[in-house]
């Protein structure tokens, strides 16, 4: 009998954690990944159900999506946006022509009764893709932006409002009754799972919402494999994202180290190995310090070499 090819799930929010999803696909068997994605950033909009990271994730992977902005599809056109606000319709969310008929047809199964789930595997199988994309939920949670104009759902401040207004905290909204993934749980459960990712994606509101979903980290946590946590801040920035933004509004510093703190306070035990970049690497004691084992190497990931580096330095990292 052939053995099980082991099985690797990697956590992502959006464009960050699409790249790096994009290097494990590379490196890994065909069907070995598993990527685990935020649905907190979910949204309706004009009828339609939206789900950003979700696409993002399927457009990365199968080699679809815009590469100068991470998100969206290459080549797209605009005519139906262009129409819409000739009609004085909002336009201020982007969706193209050809990303429309996926929120079309997302939006019909799901009222017609499907399960998100499903429908992401149906989506990632028409894709071509041997990666399995996995919402983290099933059940609708939302992400409330606490700010100084007062509560905004994440895509108005994300989008509309281009992440000005100051952030004071979060809340996401239907957490407490959202049953994670069935497939995750059975995945994690089947003894194959040799390492878990969580890629660099913003600890605040891409990943949280994955981990705080009931007894998610934990259940991670107490897992076999060893988790592997990548920085999203690189030199004090944000790679991509508001996530260096919050941080400073939240009086969090700006670095690795602030982004280490966040999660040996709130998921003690839970990250194993913690990656930064070289260029941080006058930070690795004091993370150390927390409990995290630290390693240095080049996270910034801008060509498709980058993606299978940085995920096969991930791979070689086994558990404490």
């Amino acid at each position: 009998m052939t053995a099980a090819v082991p099985k690797v799930l990697a956590l992502s929010g959006g464009v960050g954690g699409a790249k790096l999803s994009l290097g494990l696909q590379q490196v890994l068997p065909a069907g070995a990944l598993h990527v685990l994605v935020n649905t907190a950033d979910d949204f309706e909009h004009m009828g339609l159900h939206i789900s950003p990271d979700i696409d993002t994730v399927l457009y990365t992977l199968s080699g679809r999506a815009n590469r100068s902005q991470g998100w969206g599809l290459e080549g797209e056109t605009w005519n139906t946006l262009q129409a819409l606000e000739s009609l004085g319709g909002e336009t201020w969310f982007r969706l193209g022509d050809r990303d429309l008929a996926t929120h079309l047809w997302r939006s019909n199964q799901l009222a017609q009764g499907a399960d998100l789930s499903a429908l992401t595997s149906a989506l990632a199988a028409q894709l071509g893709l041997s990666t399995s994309v996995h919402p983290m939920s099933a059940d609708p949670v939302r992400t409330l932006v606490h700010t100084e104009e007062g509560e905004l759902p994440f895509q108005h401040y994300f989008v509309r409002r281009q992440c000005e207004p100051r952030v004071s905290g979060f809340t996401f909204h239907g957490l407490d009754n959202a049953r994670p993934n069935p497939d995750v749980l059975a995945l994690l459960a089947s003894g194959q799972v040799s390492h878990i990712v969580v890629c660099p994606s913003n600890p605040y509101v891409s990943v949280d919402p994955i981990l705080q979903l009931p007894g998610m980290w934990q259940m991670l946590r107490d897992h076999a494999a060893p988790v592997v946590l990548v920085s999203p801040i690189v030199a004090g920035l944000a790679i991509k994202g508001p996530a260096a933004k919050m941080m400073a509004e939240l009086q969090v510093p700006v670095t690795a180290l602030g982004v280490a703190r966040h999660y040996a306070q709130r998921y003690p035990g839970l990250v194993d190995h913690f990656l930064i970049d070289e260029s941080d690497a006058t930070l690795a004691d004091d993370i150390n310090a927390l409990g995290l084992v630290t390693h240095c190497c080049a996270t910034v990931m801008k060509t498709l070499e980058d993606k299978t580096q940085l995920a096969q330095a991930c791979l070689r990292l086994e558990a404490l």
